[in-house]
């Protein structure tokens, strides 16, 4: 079916055909059963026993029905129902959900859309923008395509954005001011993936270069290197009565007073814990940090966007690893580049 002349409903565009995606597809099948299936290393959630309580509160961040409660913890029921993304990521309280790549059956979008659909229009829309907001237009495609092949009704959705060319060395246009970042499906931002991966535009005044805008002129304040929490060395000499730094890795390109304001004067650790693999390395390497040097203070630099949560979440477990206590200070930055009140 040519997804750019199927006649959908609602205050929507026709499906937009797939320009990029992450995913490797290989389903070879004979009907609808999945029988040689190709597993495949992909991206996928893996959840930590030993830390998931059974709350519950990833179960409604995953409309595809990956998750579910079992013997009161949470656990992933099949590969296929997990697209990689990750959405659920920062509703777990207690860090037990992260992504990590291993040999998995693709993910499949037909067979997720016949558990979606079992559980309404609600699902279902929150289904097509936590896709579409994913960059994941293929799968968005096939849902719809599903819907209208198996003649359901497509429930009012925001739609994936169409990306307009930009001639090189030039600014796109940008309008209107940016949405406001939510946590998900729950709140009042149409978006309902995981808002860390909402494509979004920031207004900024003033071309690429504008010479009223001076760079470079600052200097900076990085005193040691390496700077990631994977590349240190934590008998490294200048951690001796440190004052710590401890930074999501996506806030110095975000926040433009990172070396004058925060970087001066402190050690500089930072991290992911969306996307990095090994967090429990990262927990015990803290800890021998905090065991072997005497810390003088712990400033936290993290994104507003949920799953960046997980950076207080590391340390405040290294530190009890450790067995020490040193008083944190957390700041939040926005994605416009502020200081969270």
């Amino acid at each position: 079916m040519d997804t750019a002349t199927i006649p959908v409903t609602g205050e929507y565009p026709v499906p937009v055909r797939n320009a990029y995606t992450p995913f490797v597809r290989l389903i070879p099948r004979t009907g609808n059963n999945h029988a040689g299936t190709i597993a495949m290393k992909r991206k996928i959630i893996s959840i930590d026993e030993t830390k998931c309580t059974g709350c519950g509160q990833c179960i409604p961040d995953c409309p595809e029905g990956a998750l579910q409660l079992i013997d009161g913890k949470a656990r992933l029921v099949s590969d296929l129902f997990c697209d990689g993304l990750g959405a659920c990521i920062g509703t777990c309280p207690e860090g037990a959900i992260r992504v990590i790549e291993r040999e998995a059956a693709p993910y499949d979008e037909k067979t997720v859309m016949e558990t979606i659909v079992k559980q309404g229009a609600p699902v279902i829309k929150a289904h097509l923008e936590h896709l579409g907001g994913h960059g994941q237009i293929a799968f968005y495609n096939e849902a719809i395509e599903f819907l209208i092949e198996n003649g359901l009704p497509v429930p009012n959705h925001k739609p994936p954005e169409r990306q307009k060319p930009v001639p090189f060395g030039t600014r796109s246009a940008r309008k209107s001011p940016a949405p406001a970042c939510h946590a998900g499906p729950h709140e009042s931002n149409p978006f309902a993936g995981c808002p860390g991966s909402a494509a979004r535009s920031i207004p900024r005044e003033g071309p690429p270069g504008d010479p009223r805008q001076p760079s470079g002129t600052g200097p900076s304040e990085l005193r040691q290197w390496p700077v990631q929490l994977a590349l240190l060395n934590p008998a490294a000499p200048y951690f001796d009565n440190a004052d710590l730094l401890i930074s999501a890795d996506c806030v110095p390109f975000a926040y433009p007073g990172f070396h004058a304001e925060y970087l001066k004067g402190r050690i500089l650790i930072i991290f992911c814990p969306k996307l990095d693999a090994d967090i429990d390395g990262y927990i015990e390497k803290l800890a021998v940090i905090f065991t072997q040097h005497t810390i003088r203070s712990i400033t936290i630099l993290r994104m507003e966007v949920p799953c960046c949560g997980g950076v207080r979440h590391v340390v405040e477990k290294a530190l009890e690893k450790a067995g020490v206590t040193i008083q944190l200070d957390e700041k939040i930055v926005t994605i416009e580049g502020t200081i969270k009140a």
